[in-house]
């Protein structure tokens, strides 16, 4: 008995696909689903000659409910669509793929509005582009993926859409990545403490000298395939950049209202590709709680016994909160809410924590304080994770510390690290850029090696100061990590300074022009700026040797007992480390983890002069003490009044 077939749609492409597969199937012809589709047929082609969303969404609820397979070819402006091929239970339909295809696209925001007036009427009868020779092309691809699944062979388009230039009949298949979140096929678990418990695992390092479980080139296939595709993929765009003083990479993470640029720094193109990959998906994991459902909301008051007080991790000063068109509200402990669940290293237990503070692009109704990806970290194991968002709130941390409190920090000599690598590097960036590298000491109460790097112009034009800052528990490593980063803003800064340097010199009287992240390194590159990084660059102090300033620690073979060394120094100091995991489903199917680290007394970084978060944080008033730069407790009212210089 030979196979039932139901084509659905009207137009010219059904017409040949119909054509086609009468003379081997049974086929059974509808315009639409007003009629029932027959549960004899072994699979349903859904075809029009144009863009009909509504159908597809139509198609998704009666056949996944039905059970039986379908597929879907269409036309939307000169390019013919086919797939996916969408099974019962099988993760990724057809509104996955359009999310991908569409937010993938340069024109999304037009698509999407296309797509949501198209879903809210009848669209017309047939693409202007869907010549007879293109949709013919495309009615000879759908036949031959159909005969493959009648037939139980391997299919093409099983989370897979062709795309279809009629112009020119070039066809490329594209692989697309199950939407959690989509509301046809999308399952996410509801958050619990449950899955908040966090169990430290032991964790082999690649080698004794890494700080890594997993190679990065061992992920190079999987990173590529899973995640990189210029009209599907959560990454969309990958560019090496020739002009860099190292072999610098970048990506595109492209979202609704934006594009995100990552980028990766070592001395490898294929490296830094995979490294930029890597800086992409935690960005994407950390815009929006996609893991599992937030399913809290209510006040702190209520909450108190088992939540983070939002007052501990920094807030606005009420002159702030006060300024016109400020966009966050005071934090009111009894106005509701969304909360998701954190594991406290410190209290061993789960623990409440509002969704704002985890999720940077999350609902603005409940922030009340400029939140950043600051904390995030992406590893090969949830252990890894956690150790790098550790090192990067540490790393901010000392950084704004050292500014607000005008810290005299040790200046160390690069050249005693005895690193030939460290020693090339700084030499090759002063060569080839003009810049010369000065590095200071900013190691905190806790121990973890901090520093700050400074490049001051030798050159007639462009920014006179750049700051960078780095912290890894091998310095030498944190001292690599800031130079990188030096390297990799020096070229756009001189740029965007000179032609914006008129609009700069205005931010050196007024610092609330500060309002953007790459305002406060234009601003640092004033000439007239410099005085107020005397602190810091006074070259009366003797250099130091890095054996003088950084103590030298045994290596371990486990990452975690790395982690452990750091969360037992933490906790000397009463030092909370709060783990939210932000790992989507996306990474989770290839090992990779994301998590969100809050430190409760650390400075948070934050861009635009308003938004400041001081308010609360009296260790950067008590630190400096402690460590022995100042006789006493600072006030609010010494500390530093300027905008940061953190690029």
């Amino acid at each position: 008995m030979s196979a039932v077939v139901a084509v659905v749609g009207e137009g010219l492409l059904p017409d040949f696909v119909c054509e086609q597969l009468s003379a081997q199937y049974e086929v059974i012809r509808q315009t639409d689903f007003k009629a029932i589709v027959p549960e004899i047929a072994d699979l349903v082609l859904v075809l029009h000659d144009t863009w009909h969303p509504f159908v597809h969404r139509e198609a998704e609820e009666v056949l996944q409910s039905a059970g039986i397979p379908w597929l879907r070819g269409f036309v939307t402006f000169s390019e013919g669509v086919i797939g996916p091929l969408v099974r019962e239970g099988a993760p990724g339909c057809s509104q996955c793929a359009d999310m991908r295809r569409l937010i993938a696209g340069l024109d999304r925001m037009e698509m999407r509005d296309l797509q949501r007036g198209l879903a809210a009427r009848e669209a017309i009868k047939r693409d202007a582009w869907a010549s007879r020779t293109g949709l013919w092309h495309m009615a000879h691809l759908i036949v031959a993926e159909t005969h493959k699944v009648l037939q139980d062979r391997q299919v093409l388009l099983e989370g897979r859409i062709f795309l279809i230039d009629l112009n020119t009949l070039h066809s490329s298949r594209h692989y697309f990545l199950p939407d959690p979140l989509c509301p046809v096929c999308g399952e996410l678990p509801d958050d619990s403490p449950e899955e908040a418990q966090i169990s430290l695992q032991p964790n082999p390092k690649t080698n004794v000298e890494s700080y890594r479980c997993r190679p990065i080139d061992d992920m190079q296939e999987v990173l590529v395939k899973d995640y990189v595709d210029h009209r599907t993929g959560i990454i969309n765009r990958k560019m090496p950049d020739l002009m860099s003083t190292f072999a610098d990479a970048s990506v595109n993470v492209p979202l609704w209202n934006e594009d995100v640029a990552t980028g990766g720094r070592t001395h490898s193109y294929a490296k830094s590709e995979l490294t930029a990959i890597l800086e992409g998906l935690e960005r994407y994991c950390g815009l929006a709680p996609r893991g599992n459902r937030a399913a809290i909301r209510d006040s702190f008051r209520n909450l108190s016994h088992q939540a983070l007080n939002p007052a501990k991790v920094g807030l606005h000063s009420k002159e702030q909160y006060e300024l016109p068109n400020y966009p966050f509200k005071p934090f009111d402990p009894d106005r509701s809410m969304n909360w998701v669940w954190g594991y406290s290293m410190l209290l061993e237990s789960p623990i409440l924590v509002p969704q704002s503070l985890v999720y940077y692009n999350s609902d603005s109704r409940d922030s009340f304080v400029y939140e950043t990806s600051n904390g995030c970290a992406l590893g090969g194991s949830l252990e890894e994770a956690i150790l790098y968002g550790i090192l990067e709130v540490a790393e901010r941390d000392s950084f704004l510390l050292t500014w607000y409190a005008q810290l005299p920090v040790p200046r160390v000599d690069p050249y005693s690290a005895d690193d030939l690598e460290l020693r090339l590097m700084v030499n090759r960036l002063q060569a080839m850029t003009g810049y010369n590298v000065y590095l200071f000491n900013t190691t905190m109460e806790h121990g973890i090696p901090s520093v700050w790097a400074v490049a001051k112009n030798g050159k007639q034009k462009g920014a006179n100061l750049i700051c960078s800052a780095g912290a890894h528990p091998d310095p030498v490593r944190a001292v690599k990590s800031a130079v990188h980063e030096l390297a990799g803003t020096m070229q756009a800064l001189d740029t965007r300074f000179e032609v914006n340097r008129g609009k700069v010199e205005q931010m050196l009287d007024d610092p609330f022009l500060v309002q953007q992240m790459g305002d406060h390194s234009m601003l640092c590159g004033l000439p007239q700026a410099e005085e107020r990084l005397q602190f810091l660059l006074d070259e009366n102090r003797p250099l130091r040797a890095f054996d003088e300033e950084f103590e030298r620690k045994a290596k371990h073979k486990d990452l975690t007992d790395d982690l452990k060394d750091i969360l037992q120094s933490f906790r000397r100091f009463n030092l909370d480390v709060i783990v939210v995991n932000q790992t989507r489903q996306e990474i989770a199917r290839n090992g990779l983890h994301c998590v969100k680290v809050l430190i409760p007394g650390m400075l948070p970084m934050t861009f635009g002069h308003r938004f400041t978060r001081l308010a609360g944080l009296e260790r950067v008033l008590r630190v400096p003490a402690e460590l022995g730069y100042a006789e006493q407790s600072l006030t609010m009212e010494q500390l530093n009044p300027y905008p940061h210089p953190f690029p």
